[in-house]
């Protein structure tokens, strides 16, 4: 969407800027002289102050890390060893020394004092490294003394530079008290020159940072979703005007791409669940039969009549008219025909349990969600347990959240395992029977905030957790 021009055409931030340095160069090149004169009095007497400080700097900045380095390579006996660092040790001696001779402030000589003993018994603690030969004394000796020291070192070395700065503070106070009488004429000058170049320089810093925070505030409108397409932000400068123009432009194509891989998406999720579901159906159809034409065999007929009619039941909840999303309580219809049938045909070692709360039956979702959490909790639980064992799916809301859970007391999973699942769980790597296709669903759905989670422990059960969002037709 273009916007209607404004009657002032937008110029270049280049030719802008050119003018407005053209219009003051001359002024500013005078009051730079005369500062640059001012300045070079007040350096002289700034330069033996910062000599100090420097100094102690460029010692503190990399002198901890290097010690601790050289002397964990010396100890694990590593290739890039260079033996003891004695000789940074004792140049830091002599830093300081050469420090203490030049330090009057009170509190500083007393840091870089601390530094210089702090920097003996280092090379002493670093001697007694060298004599000794077990590896584990060693690495204590290096963690309890040579790091504490350097830490040490280090701490003094910053007070001392903090004393050393503020000292630096106070001299500056002075001076700038002194130069005011030398710099008076150049003041008055300046905050003429600086009154008019103010305004000039608001205005025009005005008409840049506007546009700019605005477009700022475009950028992260899109970065959170929006992306509907706006007039182009008013500017005066080509650039900031072709950057909007561009924008939403861009917005407009990116909108249009999205809504396209959506539909790919929603395509491609709807051929998966029914593949998903023509894996299942036949595989299941024939185990389901065969455990019914081995009741009618054995003359069991009233379990083969139930198991039929839940078979019927689990077949007409899969179909469901077509729908992809269903209500709660079709989907807990679904499990529980699901499971009716799978206890018949393992009585011996399955006993389950569904509480989903009623409150929650007309909520939508997606088909096909529960069904598979309980086949693995059946096939990959419980029957790998050893005697009987239980399934409960429970359902509730807490927090405007609807939590469904589907927990097993079978054979859980070490915790390895579980992180190895949770990890492919979450980089939609194919998990288990059905469960990666389920996490997708949900997340296309209701976004990557909902979905599955994992909790196990070996010996003790796996507990799946669905959160999805309340949704009614």
């Amino acid at each position: 969407m273009k916007r209607a021009r404004s009657a002032a055409k937008p110029v270049s931030l280049n030719q802008r800027m050119r003018t407005l340095l053209m219009a003051f160069f001359i002024p500013i090149l005078v009051m730079m002289c005369v500062m640059l004169a001012v300045m070079v009095s007040y350096v002289s007497q700034y330069t033996s102050i910062l000599h100090n400080v420097t100094t102690a700097s460029e010692f503190n900045q990399d002198f901890k890390e290097n010690i601790d380095l050289k002397m964990y390579y010396y100890v694990v006996g590593s290739h890039y060893s260079e033996g003891l660092p004695i000789e940074e040790v004792e140049a830091a001696q002599e830093l300081a020394r050469g420090l203490l001779k030049t330090t009057t402030q009170e509190d500083s000589y007393k840091a870089i004092s601390g530094v210089l003993e702090l920097c003996e018994n280092l090379e002493e603690k670093i001697y007694l490294i060298e004599e000794t030969d077990n590896y584990d004394d060693r690495q204590t000796q290096l963690e309890n003394n040579i790091y504490v020291l350097t830490e040490l070192i280090q701490e003094y070395m910053y007070t001392y530079l903090y004393h050393e700065a503020s000292l630096l503070d106070t001299l500056q106070n002075e001076m700038v008290r002194n130069l005011w009488m030398e710099i008076g004429l150049v003041v008055v000058a300046a905050a003429i020159l600086l009154i008019v170049v103010l305004r000039r320089s608001l205005r025009f810093a005005h008409s840049i940072t506007q546009p700019i925070s605005d477009l700022c505030a475009r950028v992260r409108s899109i970065g959170d979703g929006d992306l509907t397409v706006r007039t182009p932000i008013q500017a005066q400068e080509y650039e900031i005007q072709t950057l909007s123009d561009g924008f939403e432009d861009m917005v407009g194509r990116l909108d249009q791409q999205i809504e396209q891989n959506r539909q790919e998406q929603v395509r491609l999720r709807s051929a998966e669940l029914a593949l998903l579901q023509a894996q299942i159906n036949p595989h299941f159809l024939y185990n389901t039969l065969d455990a019914i034409v081995w009741l009618i065999e054995m003359e069991k007929n009233e379990q083969a009549v139930e198991m039929v009619t839940s078979l019927s039941s689990f077949f007409r909840s899969s179909l469901s008219n077509g729908q992809d999303v269903i209500t709660l309580r079709e989907e807990e219809q679904h499990v529980r025909s699901y499971l009716e049938i799978q206890h018949v045909r393992y009585k011996d070692i399955l006993e389950y349990e569904i509480d989903i709360a009623p409150e929650l039956a007309a909520y939508r979702i997606p088909k096909l969600t529960l069904q598979p959490l309980v086949e693995n909790a059946l096939y990959h639980g419980i029957k790998l347990k050893r005697g009987q064992g239980q399934i409960r799916v429970s359902g509730w809301m807490e927090e405007n959240v609807i939590i469904l859970t589907v927990e097993d007391n079978g054979a859980g999973m070490d915790e390895e395992r579980l992180k190895q699942l949770r990890a492919m769980l979450n980089h939609d790597t194919s998990v288990g029977f059905g469960m990666s296709t389920v996490q997708e669903r949900l997340q296309l759905m209701f976004g990557a905030e909902y979905g599955l989670e994992i909790e196990s422990k070996a010996g003790e059960g796996t507990r799946v957790t669905v959160r999805i969002p309340p949704q009614e037709d």
